[in-house]
């Protein structure tokens, strides 16, 4: 997520050899931690961005990438957040 956020950031800034750089780590990062959807859109931007070059495309396909990663990341923390809830004091629970 950090990644996502840092090249969001970046806006226009960058250069599309270094955009493509960036996106290739954030898919090698999804590979390996089976995040199957973030690895496809990276795959996605970075042959739009072949066609294309660079602007609001990139802007827009990190905003998916972003709310994909977050998707993908709550069910795994949902037990974390139940489990620490459930052991919190009846009257913080309330």
């Amino acid at each position: 997520m950090q990644r996502i956020d840092a090249l969001a950031a970046q806006g226009g800034h960058l250069s599309v050899p270094r955009i493509h750089d960036e996106v290739d780590q954030i898919r090698y990062t999804a590979r390996a931690f089976h995040f199957d959807a973030l690895e496809r859109l990276a795959d996605t931007l970075e042959s739009a961005l072949s066609v294309n070059g660079h602007g609001p495309v990139v802007l827009s396909y990190l905003d998916l990438m972003r709310e994909t990663l977050a998707r993908d990341i709550e069910p795994a923390a949902m037990p974390l957040a139940h489990i620490a809830a459930a052991s919190a004091p009846a009257q913080l629970r309330a």
